[in-house]
């Protein structure tokens, strides 16, 4: 039997206190960066796959031992793809858990919901994919890595136009959402502008089911193609019910349709349509295949657009803190620490150091960002054929 000396309770309270203090000193070698997204609802597939190219870029660079020895804790929270639970879960992420920043959401009407809490509070928000220009413009804390709708909407018309030689248009907006709404106009906007003429403007909304009385409408004004700048749950269907009614003219969407899912709901029904992308999966570029295949390993599935802008999305932020670390040591280190008013000052320095993000060599393209926060970059025309993709062309903004 081994004996222990007298002294051994006190000994055993002094190691537990030890042991307590290296416990704490390894919380706070954490940076806890948070995280917000649709893992759930109408939306799920914008959410995973969001989710997927952050976890892999954090546990990349964590794996290599995170920044000047500090790992990257990432929180996740779910917000059902509903504006309001984004806001809950913003609002938990900043006021309860603590996070310096925070990545997301991809639905722009969803981002909208959480920047002003972000802002509120001097926390950094990046979003990934939120296209439409209002989320930038809710405060100087708040950044995307995408392109934003008024050149993604005019980029479409002239693919539309001058590419394709079409020149009646219908749209089908959902009327609910304002990524949809935005795109529509922008979309029209620029169609008429190049002589075109818009037959039809027909409206729906997030969870519909049954399309047919809008299509029927749409059918009887003839258009050459329909513009449809919703996301892939509703597209697929639409895409079904059109063909089920014979109105079969191409189809074509913005990154909305973004989606694993999409082909799987629409079938063959979006054959000869096209949409546009933030990246392509078969670039060429080593930086997007080393990509491509890391997220293949892991997930076993191919990294869609809106991975590939979360991979970024967590790449800009990181190379952000890295900067600060070179630049302000002691800024840096209280991103570990409690969210007192050091940490809101060294915030403040990683809010500079996001905005001055200039040619960062990201898998969906070289980033910079304008003064008003928003990515200038290229962006991608894909067409459907036999329920696949093909590349059709790179548009320089």
């Amino acid at each position: 039997m081994i004996r222990f000396p007298k002294a051994f309770p006190h000994f055993a309270v002094c190691l537990a206190l030890l042991l307590g203090v290296n416990g704490c000193a390894k919380q706070t070698a954490e940076i806890k960066i948070g995280e917000y997204g649709s893992l759930t609802g109408s939306t799920a597939t914008f959410g995973t796959s969001s989710k997927n190219g952050i976890e892999l870029y954090m546990d990349n660079l964590n794996a290599q031992g995170g920044i000047g020895g500090k790992l990257i804790h990432v929180l996740v929270e779910d917000d059902q793809s509903k504006p309001e639970e984004a806001a809950t879960a913003v609002n938990k992420l900043v006021a309860q858990d603590g996070v310096v920043a925070v990545l997301g959401e991809v639905a722009s009407s969803r981002s909208m919901a959480a920047a002003p809490i972000c802002q509120s509070a001097s926390v950094p928000m990046i979003s990934p994919s939120s296209t439409n220009p209002k989320v930038t413009e809710l405060g100087d804390y708040i950044f995307r890595v995408c392109y934003i709708d008024p050149f993604q909407g005019e980029v479409i018309a002239k693919f539309a136009k001058n590419t394709l030689k079409l020149s009646r248009a219908a749209v089908f907006r959902d009327n609910k959402n304002d990524y949809s709404v935005g795109l529509a106009n922008y979309f029209t906007e620029s169609f008429l502008k190049l002589g075109g003429t818009i037959v039809s403007d027909e409206s729906y909304s997030e969870g519909d089911q049954d399309f047919k009385a809008q299509l029927t409408v749409i059918k009887s004004k003839k258009p050459e193609f329909i513009f449809i700048p919703g996301y892939y749950t509703e597209v697929g269907l639409i895409a079904r019910q059109a063909k089920e009614l014979g109105l079969n003219v191409p189809m074509l969407g913005g990154d909305g349709w973004v989606s694993d899912r999409l082909l799987e709901i629409a079938q063959d029904a979006l054959n000869g349509s096209f949409l546009v992308n933030h990246y392509w999966e078969k670039d060429p570029n080593p930086a997007v295949q080393e990509f491509v295949a890391s997220y293949r390993k892991r997930y076993k599935a191919s990294p869609d657009g809106l991975a590939a802008l979360a991979y970024d999305a967590a790449g800009v932020l990181v190379h952000a803190i890295k900067k600060l670390q070179q630049d302000d040591p002691k800024a840096f280190e209280t991103l570990a620490g409690p969210p007192n008013n050091d940490q809101k000052a060294a915030r403040a320095k990683l809010r500079d150091l996001i905005a001055a993000t200039r040619d960062y060599p990201g898998v969906t393209g070289r980033i910079s960002l304008d003064e008003n926060r928003n990515a200038v970059k290229t962006a991608v025309f894909l067409g459907i054929e036999n329920r696949d993709y093909k590349f059709v062309a790179t548009v320089e903004p």
